[in-house]
């Protein structure tokens, strides 16, 4: 995960979040729904992002740590996927909001079933959408599905620059 920085718009961004976490300090659905009102207004907005910030990886989607709090009440990370890039199937360690800044994001939510893993829905996220994930039983996949760049934007409860990553488990069950 690399740390940039971006002018401007960035700074309003984390005004915005930094207030109605303080105003929600509890986390959980609370929060992540005020904080999706926050970041709403930001996705897809000219100047939120570095040229650097929108580069992918060819090797696996690419993460930019934009700004973590003093405090580590949150973090918000950029992450830009090529297309064809996926995430393993994996649940949180806290919070996050996740908004798709460009392009979609396919999103395959599941439940443990036992000793496997049931698919619930399947999402279909264009630029602009928000969602929120609160553990437990925030078990997903993210995929790039599309042939363009995809970049969302995620705001997490929890400090990653101790933790270096919001997942908190990978699951390999079998899909049934």
């Amino acid at each position: 995960m690399t740390t940039t920085r971006s002018p401007g718009r960035l700074a309003d961004l984390v005004a915005d979040v930094t207030q109605v976490v303080t105003a929600h300090p509890r986390g959980g659905v609370a929060t992540g729904g005020a904080v999706a009102e926050a970041l709403a207004p930001y996705l897809g907005a000219e100047g939120l992002l570095t040229s650097e910030q929108c580069k992918g990886d060819a090797s696996c989607y690419r993460q930019h740590l934009l700004y973590v709090a003093d405090d580590g009440a949150f973090s918000v990370v950029a992450l830009v996927w090529l297309p064809g890039q996926v995430t393993p199937i994996h649940d949180h360690l806290c919070w996050c909001v996740v908004g798709v800044h460009q392009g979609r994001e396919h999103e395959t939510r599941y439940r443990v079933d036992g000793d496997r893993l049931t698919e619930t829905e399947t999402l279909v996220n264009p630029s602009g959408s928000t969602s929120v994930v609160v553990p437990p039983g925030d078990i997903h996949r993210v995929r790039n599905a599309g042939a363009d760049v995809a970049i969302s934007l995620h705001v997490y409860g929890a400090d990653l620059r101790i933790h270096g990553t919001s997942i908190r488990r990978e699951y390999d069950l079998p899909v049934g």
